[in-house]
C-alpha cells in the first residue's frame, strides 16, 4: 500500500469523496455530508489530505485533517479535525483506515495540534469502533451536525 499526500481537489480525492457521499446517502438517506470544506483547509501546515493506493495504483482509502481553533461551532484552540475517512468497499477490513488514522495523528501532532476531533454518525458503527479502539473518547458535540441526534463526536489528545 502506498499512501500519498494530495490536495483535497485532486481528481482521486474528488472520486473518493463522491463515493463517501454516496455511502452517507445510503446510511442516512440525505444528500451526504453538508459540512463546508475547501481544498485549502487541508494545505500544510494547517492540514493534510492522504490517499492510499493499491498495487495497481487505484485509490482505495482516504482521510485528512484540518486545523480548527475556538469557534462558534464548538471547536477548541489546537484542534485538528478529522475529515473524509473512507475505505472503498472491497478493501475494508485490511487495516487501511487504522494506518491512515495513525499517519494523520502523527502529522497533526508534528504541526503543533493538541487534540484530534471527529464527528461521525450513529449509523456508522464500524467507524465508531475504529475510533474507540484507537483511544478516542466521546466529547462535547461540535461542528455542522452538533445539534443532530445521530451525530457522535469524539476526541483524542495528541
Amino acid at each position: 500500500m502506498n499512501i500519498r499526500r494530495v490536495r483535497f481537489d485532486h481528481p482521486d480525492a474528488l472520486k473518493l469523496n463522491d463515493e463517501v457521499q454516496a455511502e452517507y446517502h445510503l446510511r442516512y438517506g440525505d444528500g451526504g455530508d453538508a459540512t463546508s470544506l475547501d481544498a485549502a483547509d487541508f494545505d500544510p501546515p494547517r492540514g493534510v489530505y492522504l490517499i492510499a493506493y493499491d498495487e495497481q495504483d487505484r485509490p482505495v482509502a482516504t482521510g485528512g485533517w484540518r486545523g480548527r481553533d475556538r469557534n462558534e461551532e464548538g471547536n477548541e484552540d489546537g484542534d485538528a479535525e478529522l475529515k473524509r475517512m473512507f475505505v472503498v468497499d472491497g478493501m475494508r477490513g485490511r487495516g487501511l483506515a487504522r494506518r491512515i488514522l495513525a499517519e494523520l495523528e502523527a502529522d497533526a501532532r508534528a504541526a503543533g495540534r493538541t487534540r484530534m476531533v471527529l464527528e461521525t454518525g450513529s449509523k456508522q458503527p464500524e467507524a465508531i469502533a475504529l475510533y474507540v479502539s484507537s483511544g478516542y473518547e466521546p466529547c462535547v458535540k461540535f461542528g455542522y451536525y452538533r445539534h443532530h441526534e445521530e451525530s457522535r463526536c469524539y476526541a483524542k489528545q495528541l
